[in-house]
Parts: structure tokens; C-alpha cells; sequence
């Protein structure tokens, strides 16, 4: 990847962003020296101009941006870089430096939580019994909320039906988890059938 930093005296814009939910964290800027070490270490570090020196996002915090990719605009002179976050991006605690917060990040947040209660094999959590108790009872509790929300739907109580409908798709998130399967992947078919002939 080839960068073109002559353009604005040695620093190019780098855009961060978050490689599950795609918000927008924060704007910085780099300097060759800061994209050199940005790719050898995997951790996101800027030309920081107030400073005058290289700066390594969370070096006192430990608030980290992990690089997951690199990309560079058509011409080569502004990055976009997904990140993985550790903790909170801004330094007044927001998540972003921009104050966004959207559904859609919210339920790849919902996802991370659940991938953690699991993971870290949380005893007192719900979501790791249910988990634990495996595919067939995962699988069968989906199929129970998904009747719930069908039977609701045939109703006139809004607040009912949103709650049946928050219930599936949390129990989804479970089994996605058990499958091996991540909300991103089931995003990729849904954008691939976007452009292709319905079948009945």
C-alpha cells in the first residue's frame, strides 16, 4: 500500500472505525513514521499535531485500537482503518468521539456480549446455561420465540410484539454463537440475495 504524504506537508486524515458495527470512532492523522508503526505493531498510532510526536492511542488510558484492516482511498491519500476497541474510543468516555450511537451497533454490541458471557463461561448467566445445555435446546428456544412473536403479531399490542420480537432475536444472537456463526456472515447472504431474482 502505497500512501501519498506529500500532498497535505506529511500527514494524510485516517478515519477509524469499527470492524463489527462499523460507527465511527475518531478522526486522526498519521505521518509515515505513525502508519509504519501502525502496521508493524497492529495498534493504531498518530502524528499527534498538539503534541508534536508520535502517539499511540491508549498509551495512558489503555483504551487500544486494535488494526483489523487498512484502506486507503482512491487516491492514496486518506485511510480508513477498522479497529477493534478496547473500551471507549473518546476521551470523555463516549464510545465515539462523535456521540453515535445506532441500533445496529447496538446489536453487534448484544452479539460481543453474549460471545462473552460465553466464553468466559459465566455461571451465573442465562445466556452460558442456555448455551451450555446445547444445540437442541438452543435451537428448540428459538422455536418457541419464534411462535410467540407469531402469535403476537396477530394482535393489536405493539409493546408485546416489539418484546417477542427483541426475545427471537436474542435467542438467535445464542444459537448464531452455537453454530459458529456470526451476525456479519448472515449480513453477507442478506446483501448478496439484495440483486438476485426472488424464488418462490
Amino acid at each position: 500500500m502505497r500512501i501519498d504524504f506529500s500532498k497535505t506537508n506529511g500527514l494524510v486524515p485516517v478515519i477509524i472505525q469499527h470492524f463489527q458495527n462499523q460507527q465511527v470512532l475518531m478522526l486522526g492523522y498519521m505521518n509515515e513514521e505513525a502508519f509504519a508503526k501502525t502496521q508493524a505493531e497492529g495498534k493504531v498510532t498518530f502524528f499527534s499535531r498538539s503534541k508534536s510526536r508520535l502517539w499511540t492511542k491508549g498509551e495512558t488510558s489503555g483504551n487500544f485500537l486494535f488494526v483489523k484492516d487498512i484502506l486507503a482511498d482512491c487516491d492514496n491519500d486518506t485511510l480508513l482503518i477498522k479497529a477493534d476497541p478496547v473500551g471507549p474510543t473518546c476521551h470523555t468516555g463516549a464510545t465515539t468521539c462523535f456521540k453515535e450511537e445506532t441500533a445496529r451497533g447496538f446489536l453487534y454490541e448484544l452479539q460481543q456480549t453474549i460471545n462473552q458471557r460465553i466464553d468466559n463461561n459465566d455461571t451465573e448467566s442465562y445466556t452460558n446455561k442456555l448455551f451450555r445445555k446445547g444445540i437442541n435446546k438452543v435451537a428448540q428456544k428459538v422455536g418457541e420465540e419464534a411462535v410467540e412473536l407469531v402469535i403476537e403479531a396477530k394482535d393489536n399490542n405493539d409493546e408485546l410484539f416489539k418484546n417477542e420480537a427483541a426475545d427471537l432475536l436474542y435467542h438467535l444472537l445464542i444459537l448464531l454463537k452455537t453454530k459458529n456463526v456470526n451476525l456479519e456472515e448472515i449480513e453477507m447472504v442478506l446483501k448478496k440475495r439484495v440483486n438476485q431474482p426472488r424464488r418462490e
